[in-house]
């Protein structure tokens, strides 16, 4: 079972989104988490790719509604228990964010 953790950043950003848009990003990790369970590549749909110019940070994309795609930036960090990956979640938002993931 894959284990997160969340910055500061993050948390900030996450109350900025409105509740739709929230649903919208737990959708989204909920996939991810699927995939990240199973062992196998992250599905295509949620767009994760690294963040240029910054090593080792990556983004994840999904659909907001209306308007410009969400976005969270996030890294892995050292694994809780073995074979888990651990999450760490940095900022998320628009792609506004990708200035400072």
């Amino acid at each position: 079972m894959p284990t997160y953790e969340t910055l500061p950043r993050f948390s900030t950003d996450l109350n900025r989104l409105t509740p739709a848009q929230r649903q919208r990003f737990r959708q989204a990790v909920t996939a991810f988490v699927h995939d990240l369970r199973t062992g196998g590549r992250i599905r295509a749909g949620l767009r994760v790719k690294n963040v240029s110019g910054f090593p080792g940070i990556y983004e994840l994309t999904w659909s907001m509604g209306t308007g410009t795609a969400g976005r969270a930036t996030w890294q892995y960090g050292a694994a809780l228990y073995p074979g888990a990956p651990h999450v760490i979640w940095r900022r998320i938002g628009t792609h506004d964010i990708l200035t400072a993931p």
